[in-house]
């Protein structure tokens, strides 16, 4: 099995508020990946006395470890678990009630030999390829859907019609983006905050099959500083406007073992 992480801030003096891990229970039989883009807060830290990345790490690590010893839930129940105890962890002292309350997009799976299961929330990627080299990206959506009817998008987090983030309430999970893929349709996968994912979604300077050929070949430090080059030649974001000119960028790559294969 091959594993490959890499994660870079958007700007060196400001830290890196995404998350990402990857767990193989000891048995050998399986295992999870968790990768979180953290939501940059306001000016007022969104009423929150704890930073993004604080949230992110509690967070992230939530839900590897309850992905991983509660193969009984779901990956939604243990989501919604996860949110529900990283919020007790700071309710008493922050405003959890804040519409930007530290919070993140998700991408986590979860494999063993009969399935891989995902859940996507927000707009992170996850990629997909078949044992045949066919890529299926599974992606939420909303945000594009929003800003391809032109409606400003900021004030409908976490609101009907608009989309949403994991943040503190435990039910956002019915809205993520889930579903199960037989292991043996699965070779290997990839996910990517929106940063990471930059060249396709934003610039449309590569298509998802050309990132995981760049993932596979050159592996994620390869795929970021191909996003970083794009970033460099319009820093500004004259030619493809942009919320920041430079964006943490975090991926992740996994080849999993041929069944049969220890």
């Amino acid at each position: 099995m091959r594993i490959e992480t890499a994660s870079e801030p958007g700007t060196r003096d400001v830290p890196n508020e995404d998350f990402v891990s990857v767990a193989l229970p000891a048995s050998g039989a399986g295992g999870a990946l968790v990768l979180l883009d953290g939501v940059t807060p306001p000016p007022d830290n969104g009423g929150c006395v704890h930073s993004v990345p604080w949230f992110t790490a509690r967070l992230g690590g939530a839900l590897l470890e309850l992905s991983v010893s509660r193969r009984d839930m779901t990956l939604a129940a243990c989501l919604s678990a996860a949110i529900s105890r990283t919020a007790d962890a700071h309710r008493e002292t922050c405003d959890l009630s804040h519409p930007l309350t530290p919070q993140a997009t998700v991408v986590t799976v979860r494999w063993d030999d009969a399935w891989v299961e995902h859940l996507v929330l927000s707009d992170s990627a996850l990629l997909l390829e078949a044992p045949d080299g066919t890529l299926t990206p599974v992606l939420d959506d909303r945000i594009e859907r929003l800003r391809a009817a032109g409606v400003r998008v900021a004030p409908l987090r976490n609101l009907e019609g608009g989309f949403f983030t994991a943040a503190a309430d435990p039910a956002v999970t019915a809205r993520a983006v889930t579903g199960r893929t037989p292991r043996a349709s699965v070779r290997a996968m990839a996910a990517l905050t929106d940063g990471a994912a930059r060249a396709v979604e934003r610039f449309g300077a590569d298509d998802w099959q050309g990132t995981f050929t760049l993932l596979r070949k050159a592996g994620p430090e390869a795929l970021i500083a191909r996003v970083r080059s794009l970033e460099d030649a319009d820093p500004a974001g004259d030619e493809f406007p942009r919320g920041k000119p430079y964006d943490d960028a975090t991926a992740v790559l996994v080849e999993l073992e041929r069944q049969g294969q220890s």
